[in-house]
């Protein structure tokens, strides 16, 4: 009786009677095998109601965590009920999920070690597929998910798209402003994936939202207004300086085709000055404080020889100046909007003219940013880890899988070790 005891604590069998183990020599496995005790017998896996039994059943193996350099699993004859609600089923079993075939410890020494190691690391210590991680840890999240309410309690947000896969595969995610950790997230970049979030969060805790954060897309802004009417809007600073970069990169380039005579069904040759613009995208794009000194060197050039574009990096510097005040005087970064409104509409760039129009369409969402504070810098974040995540998932046959990993490393309840 007391070797049975010290055998399922080892295997980690709850509600179970060990019967005898065996050491398999043609498979190198140890086989211990159990029954359930009859109070956790004949029960439906989705309900958890006792049920009549339905027919004997087959006799069924799960891989438990290896004893020492051993694998090790359980082996149990499982009959088939009769559920009144899920009709015939194949009864649950105590150590393990309904449809699983590893018991719950390995399933949560996976989780765990997926979420805090690398994706090599969890395959070979484990002995499994990264394909069988991925199932796994979306089992591990399924059952996490059911007994939290993550959407609880949610005041700010911010949301935004993230690609996951080539061929334009995009994740949505929706971030807690005040806990940092990711809430939601859900394949599609739609307002019908965003209109998903709020029928799962539900017209009385969505009229609770009292700020979003996100970036200037359409679809976004349409589903926001009709769900969350109250919610102060607020334009994401990070994506508002992106806008001017991009606007700078396309002055670049117009005045790289004007250098090599490119256009008008000419193909032009990169070679002096033209050359010389080509290599001078990321003194354009960085930071001023960031430059090297090569870069400052090569935005001198431009100045001297190329006013149109230098003008143009100088109205996306003022642009960045503006969300740079508002972390001190946020009076003063509204001024300082307005003047860059001015200045842009005014600055003969048609890319530039094309932009102050679009900043002035979000001007009221740019100015409650500005005042609340408020930008998505939580949530670029948060981007930055599912792309790691995404990286370390590549293999996965699913989104669900990758959404799994995601919301066990970020979501505030990461897995813990099991424990006896």
């Amino acid at each position: 009786m007391r070797s049975a005891r010290v055998w399922a604590g080892l295997l980690g069998v709850e509600q179970a009677v060990v019967e005898g183990v065996e050491f398999d020599p043609v498979e190198s496995v140890v086989v211990a095998r159990v029954r359930v005790r009859k109070g956790a017998s004949r029960r439906c896996p989705h309900c958890r109601r006792r049920c009549a039994r339905y027919d004997a059943g087959v006799r069924r193996r799960w891989r438990a965590l290896d004893l020492g350099v051993v694998r090790a699993v359980i082996e149990a004859h499982v009959p088939r009920v009769s559920c009144p609600e899920h009709g015939v089923v194949v009864a649950a079993v105590p150590w393990a999920r309904h449809g699983a075939g590893h018991t719950r410890a390995f399933d949560q020494m996976v989780s765990w070690l997926a979420v805090h190691t690398a994706k090599s690391a969890v395959s070979q210590l484990m002995r499994i597929s990264w394909r069988t991680v991925g199932a796994i840890v979306a089992r591990v999240w399924a059952d996490t998910g059911a007994t939290v309410d993550r959407l609880e309690g949610l005041r700010r947000i911010g949301i935004d798209e993230i690609s996951y896969k080539k061929g334009h595969r995009y994740l949505t995610v929706v971030v807690d402003h005040d806990t940092g950790w990711l809430v939601w997230a859900s394949p599609g970049k739609s307002a019908a994936t965003l209109n998903a979030f709020f029928d799962l969060l539900g017209d009385e805790r969505a009229a609770k939202i009292t700020h979003v954060s996100a970036d200037g897309a359409d679809w976004i802004t349409t589903v926001i207004r009709r769900r969350c009417p109250n919610a102060v809007r607020c334009a994401d600073a990070f994506h508002v300086v992106a806008w001017a970069t991009d606007a700078v990169d396309r002055v670049r380039r117009q005045a790289w085709n004007e250098a090599t005579g490119r256009g008008a069904g000419r193909r032009g040759v990169a070679v002096g000055t033209a050359r010389q613009l080509k290599n001078t995208r990321w003194a354009l794009w960085k930071n001023p404080e960031n430059l090297t000194d090569a870069q400052q060197a090569k935005l001198a050039w431009i100045a001297k020889t190329h006013p149109r574009l230098h003008r143009a990096w100088a109205l996306k510097e003022g642009l960045r100046l503006v969300f740079t005040l508002a972390k001190t005087s946020p009076t003063a970064a509204v001024e300082a909007l307005d003047r860059w409104i001015g200045w842009a509409r005014r600055s003969r760039i048609d890319i530039f003219i094309d932009l102050q129009r679009r900043v002035t369409r979000h001007r009221d969402q740019i100015i409650a940013a500005i005042t609340h504070g408020l930008s998505n810098g939580r949530i670029e974040s948060v981007n930055a880890k599912i792309r790691l995540i995404t990286r370390m998932a590549f293999g996965f046959h699913s989104s669900e899988a990758l959404i799994a990993m995601a919301m066990l490393s970020l979501g505030g309840h990461r897995p813990e070790l099991p424990r006896p």
